[in-house]
């Protein structure tokens, strides 16, 4: 049964999309700790004056504050992803609620890809770094989730990429 093709905004005729990933969800702790702080931070008139009706709404306001920030982080989170395809690195990073990043780098442009886990950490919730390095910088991507998974399969598109050049290389030079 042949799998259905998944298109993106900005895909090249002939252009495969092998993956896509994003950021672990502890990229986003900030929107976590934004949820929590308002919301017992107004939790905490309720313990101070307890027979006063009017103060047992202050945790669900401060709850209400904290969710829309907690939004703001998730949607920033969500809509941040990398797409890998036969080509080409495509990094689209969210920026406010209007704005949008995009960064690409040709897969024939990348010289070498390591990672790194941060340690106890990281390796308790799978995430680390992913370095890509190009002959003009390295594309640093961090707190990616299970970085070794992503790793070999961002190896593995490489050399496909490498292999599909030397093909071709060699066709039109004969």
């Amino acid at each position: 049964m042949a799998q259905p093709s998944i298109d993106f905004d900005g895909q090249r005729k002939g252009e495969e999309l092998l993956f896509v990933f994003r950021r672990h969800i502890i990229a986003m702790r900030k929107g976590f700790y934004l949820l929590l702080i308002p919301f017992t931070l107004s939790a905490l008139p309720v313990f101070i004056w307890p027979s006063t009706l009017e103060v047992y709404w202050s945790p669900l306001i401060g709850f209400g504050i904290g969710l829309i920030l907690f939004l703001y982080h998730f949607l920033m989170w969500y809509y941040t992803i990398y797409i890998v395809t036969n080509q080409r690195i495509r990094q689209v990073t969210q920026k406010g609620f209007f704005g949008k990043d995009v960064v690409e780098l040709g897969l024939s442009k990348v010289q070498s890809i390591s990672y790194n886990v941060p340690g106890f950490s990281g390796e308790i919730f799978g995430f680390g770094s992913i370095v890509i390095q190009t002959i003009v910088g390295d594309l640093i991507i961090n707190k990616v989730e299970h970085p070794e998974e992503v790793y070999n399969k961002l190896q593995d598109a490489v050399a496909a990429a490498e292999g599909a050049q030397g093909t071709n290389e060699e066709s039109t030079s004969i």
